[in-house]
């Protein structure tokens, strides 16, 4: 944890930087489909890319609550930009720092905190989505190492990644998620490819696409923690993003909400600013509402993980309630602009398409209702029941 004035410092810079670069950058990368390099590098610079690891991984060893406000910020700006940094403070790297080797956290994690080496988490195929324990990408021994044969799906930032993190079956005998194991795969081994760069609906500067593993021969060395505890480190990757992931969705609902009510207070109607109209104040207070609560809920989830306490259901949570917040808040936003927000002249109408996919990855909306519901059955009704 930093003390409070270097975080606050942290903060300022940010918050400059999201509304001097990122934010005016966002038509541009729109129209060119990606994040411009120079922006990259000063993300890199600010230290975006390692916010999750420890200093002596060359990150800024932030907490989990410090790591959301952080994300509060940057994701007023489009989820293209965290997307491109994310997976090194996510699901890329948190395998690795808590099962990781010794030698393969001093090969990856300081290029991944640097920025140098982009990370991509390999769970989804494309006969699968939510159903981690069907995979049938398979990893079986020869020759003292490991063949990869099977493909990925939707594998964000895969046209870049250096580094794969992978989860196959080495158990051909099971169908379930103890046959699975998780593996580190270079971008340059042979047998691993990457297929065309997917077209979205939205996160233009965000690149997804098919990782096809073809006789991919990788060393014993490869394996992250255990054979057969793929699933568990996917898991437990997913359950900290899960929060990540609602920490974006309150910044974007923020950035949503500012827009909203700049155009209240510019657009007339009537004689009058719309905004001093009941029925747009109570969109707009509907938004201020559930942004609270989600931005509220984000960081108790955050403390709770950053003091070790069981946080699944939690996460979940978090997950459910602000990336279907924000689809609200996005409805609402382009409402109150009207027809205007329809046009790609505002930048509404690419923020809408943006926030879409935040209630699919990571686990849909669904998937995080039967994880709360499941977890409330095991712990039954009490009086005295914390949430």
């Amino acid at each position: 944890m930093l003390d409070r004035e270097t975080f606050g410092q942290i903060t300022e810079t940010l918050g400059r930087f999201v509304a001097e670069q990122l934010i005016p950058a966002e038509p541009a990368m729109a129209e060119a489909g990606a994040v411009p390099p120079g922006l990259i590098a000063q993300m890199a610079e600010l230290g975006l890319f390692g916010m999750a690891l420890p200093e002596e991984w060359g990150g800024l060893g932030l907490t989990l609550e410090e790591e959301v406000e952080l994300l509060f910020i940057l994701c007023r700006a489009s989820l293209s930009f965290r997307s491109v940094l994310g997976i090194n403070n996510g699901v890329g790297s948190y395998g690795i720092l808590r099962y990781g080797s010794d030698a393969q956290k001093r090969r990856h994690l300081p290029r991944l905190a640097s920025g140098e080496r982009i990370a991509a988490f390999c769970l989804t195929e494309p006969d699968f989505g939510s159903d981690a324990a069907s995979i049938r990408t398979s990893a079986s021994r020869r020759d003292g190492g490991w063949v990869i044969e099977g493909t990925k799906r939707f594998i964000t930032n895969a046209p870049e990644a250096g580094v794969f993190t992978v989860i196959a079956r080495s158990d051909s005998g099971s169908r379930d998620h103890k046959g699975l194991t998780a593996f580190l795969v270079e971008r340059n081994t042979p047998g691993l490819s990457v297929g065309p760069t997917d077209r979205k609906l939205g996160l233009a500067g965000s690149h997804t696409a098919d990782v096809v593993f073809s006789d991919c021969r990788i060393p014993e060395e490869a394996i992250l923690g255990a054979e057969g505890e793929g699933f568990r480190i996917a898991m437990s990757a997913l359950e900290r993003g899960r929060i990540g992931i609602a920490a974006s969705a309150v910044g974007m609902s923020l950035r949503l909400i500012d827009e909203a009510l700049a155009y209240a207070g510019e657009r007339r109607s009537f004689g009058k600013p719309i905004g001093e109209h009941q029925l747009v104040q109570a969109m707009l207070a509907d938004s201020e509402a559930e942004a609270f609560a989600a931005r509220s809920m984000v960081l108790e989830a955050a403390r709770r993980y950053d003091a070790g306490e069981p946080c699944g259901k939690q996460a979940s949570c978090c997950k459910l309630f602000a990336t279907e917040a924000v689809g609200r808040i996005a409805d609402r936003t382009l409402q109150i602009f009207g027809g205007a927000g329809y046009m790609r002249d505002y930048p509404i109408e690419q923020l809408y398409r943006d926030v879409r996919v935040l209630r699919i990855y990571e686990g849909t909306s669904q998937i995080q209702q039967l994880i709360i519901a499941r977890q409330m059955m095991r712990d039954g009704a009490s009086p005295l029941r914390r949430q």
